[in-house]
Order: C-alpha cells, then structure tokens, then sequence
C-alpha cells in the first residue's frame, strides 16, 4: 500500500470512526459487535474507495455501508445464535418503570411482545423503524444512510408505525 492511502485511511477512519460506531450500535446494541461492524466496513469500504468521486458523500457512503454490514451481522449472529435483538426497540429509560416489579415485569413482556411484531416487518420497514425509534435519527439522516428519498423514509415509517399500532391494539382486544 502506498503511503498516501495509508494517510487517507487513517485521516478517513480518525473522521468517521465515532459516528460509524454510532451508526453500527445502533443497529446491533452490541459494543463489541459494533466495533466488528466499524472495522469491516471500513476494509469494504477501503477497496471501493476509488468510486468515490465527490468527496462530500464519504460520510453518507460510510454510514450506508456500515448500516448494511451491521445488519449483514445480525442476520449471521441470529442465524448461529439465535440471539435477541434485546435492547433494539424503545429502550429509552423513560419507559422503564422503577416504581414497582409489575410494572417492570409488564413492560418487559410488552418490549418482547413488539420486538417480535418488528421482527415481522420487511428488511426496510424495520430498518427505518429501528433507526428512527430506537437510534432517533432524523429521517433525512437515515435517507442518506441507506440512500433512499427522505419522502420515502417518512412514508415507510409512517407504515410501519400504524402496523405496529395497529398489531398492538389487535393483541390488545384479542
């Protein structure tokens, strides 16, 4: 390798390594899975560097890359595993309840109830929706993200979001 891509290489990951780390556990909320998913992508994303002409869609390029071999992971580690998505959906602390064990306990069982109605989802719906509500990226962030028309990432959230409502309120009467 010639010195000059050395120097590319470490200027580009020294720039984008926090936010594709931010990207990657996002999707995986996994440290460590994360950091796999950052270091692959940036080896993939090395050996196309040369297509890359505008110098200004390096980040949305990266981020792209990173968030298609992160799920590339999942889908593998699920496959060898059978691991949970624990953690993937809405864990924001606010919806945890401290006050009593039921409530923990209900909550838990909610989470569980609605990872598996996400699971369910197509690869983009629930691509949109785990960075849209759990990773709470804009949704012109996650059009550049996975090189899509904003008007489609608000459309398909928007989808997925009435499915999900609309499954919880089904499992609710039921």
């Amino acid at each position: 390798m010639e010195h000059a891509d050395e120097r590319l290489m470490e200027e580009i990951c020294t720039l984008y390594h926090k936010r594709l780390f931010h990207v990657a556990y996002g999707v995986t909320r996994d440290h460590h899975l994360a950091e796999d998913v950052v270091q692959e992508s940036l080896i993939k994303a090395f050996r196309k560097i040369d297509t890359i002409h505008d110098q200004e869609k390096i980040g949305p390029w990266l981020c792209s890359i990173t968030t298609r071999t992160a799920i590339d992971f999942i889908r593998k580690e699920k496959k060898k595993n059978e691991i949970s998505l624990e953690g993937t959906l809405l864990m924001n602390r606010e919806f945890q309840a401290k006050d009593h064990v039921e409530e923990e306990v209900v909550l838990s069982f909610l989470m569980e109830e609605v990872q598996e109605m996400v699971n369910d989802f197509t690869p983009n719906q629930k691509n949109i929706f785990i960075l849209k509500a759990a990773k709470g990226m804009k949704e012109k962030e996650i059009a550049e993200t996975l090189q899509l028309n904003p008007a489609t990432v608000k459309t398909v959230f928007y989808r997925a979001r009435k499915r999900l409502k609309g499954l919880l309120l089904e499992k609710t009467l039921a």
